[in-house]
């Protein structure tokens, strides 16, 4: 198995679990928002619900992504990785703002005089907590070894689930202690909890847009790949080097200065030991595209 397929394949497998955690635990929350009369708890199960069907989106497109290039797509699949990624924050969003207007509503809308939350919500949501915080950094730390944007969209529903959790944990807990004239404190709870979510989702969605249209890997990734290259045996310089992330993998795009003297066999075989050097260099590149150019002083001493 090629080391794109086992990335691919262990970032499916934490989805997969995550997956299965979520039915469970959209489940039980609204079950128990419903049996403990707490309209955050419900909400909170409603957005594990749309969890299930983003991490199957992303286990999807992590599958495709990791497919060989062929005639038709001689880049690889990648790109679908990153389409997932925009998905994953498209449903963040989406799920922040089902809480949000299902909370304005409760709060403008709402009976005053509706049963406070049963004190058993309140240990549920505290094991949710532990549960998706684990799950964010579990998931985080795969996520680290794999490389996918659409995987840390992932990480970061979780993430967002706790914080909803904990955000309605805090409301429970005040109408508990305040008794029903602060019945609506978990809806305020949720509400507020929403504001992280968008700024999750709307930082997700610009780095997946970043990666659809080809931005520029971080200036130290470049730097490496630059300082790989100078190391060459026959390298004066590089000129330019573009790198952008096509799913697990990166694609480099470098202009490499040889002695402007030099055969062009001599120039080929040097473009051979820059590709072969950044291929083996641990930097995840799929492909690398070498351009010779002579070096500078070979103009001055042509002129």
């Amino acid at each position: 198995m090629s080391s794109l397929s086992q990335r691919a394949s262990r970032g499916r497998a934490i989805l997969l679990a995550g997956v299965l955690i979520n039915l469970i635990l959209a489940v039980v929350k609204m079950s128990a928002g419903w049996l403990g009369h707490s309209d955050a708890l419900v909400a909170d199960g409603l957005e594990s619900t749309l969890d299930v069907l983003s991490s199957a989106l992303i286990w999807i497109a992590l599958k495709y992504a990791a497919r060989p290039p062929d005639t038709e797509h001689p880049y690889g699949h990648g790109k679908m990785e990153s389409l997932a990624g925009v998905g994953g924050a498209l449903i963040l969003l989406a799920a922040g703002a089902m809480v949000a207007v299902n909370s304005l509503r409760e709060i403008a809308f709402g009976d005053p005089d509706r049963p406070i939350p049963s004190a058993f919500t309140l240990g549920i949501l505290i094991l949710v907590v532990f549960v998706k915080e684990l799950l964010f950094r579990i998931t985080s730390a795969r996520n680290r070894e794999v490389g996918s944007t659409a995987l840390e969209s992932d990480a970061w529903h979780h993430r967002s689930d706790a914080l909803t959790s904990l955000a309605a944990a805090a409301g429970i807990l005040v109408a508990l202690i305040g008794g029903s004239r602060w019945v609506s404190a978990d809806d305020w709870a949720a509400l507020f909890s929403c504001a992280i979510i968008a700024l999750n989702g709307l930082r997700m969605l610009r780095v997946s847009l970043g990666e659809l249209l080809d931005e520029q890997a971080p200036a130290a990734i470049i730097q490496k790949i630059m300082d790989s290259a100078m190391a060459v045996t026959g390298v004066k310089n590089v000129e330019k080097c573009r790198v952008r992330k096509s799913g697990l993998t990166l694609l480099a795009d470098l202009h490499v200065r040889v002695q402007g003297d030099v055969t062009v066999s001599a120039g080929h075989h040097i473009s051979h030991l820059v590709k072969d050097a950044l291929m083996a260099g641990g930097y995840h590149l799929s492909d690398v595209t070498v351009h010779i150019e002579p070096a500078q002083d070979s103009f001055v001493a042509d002129a």
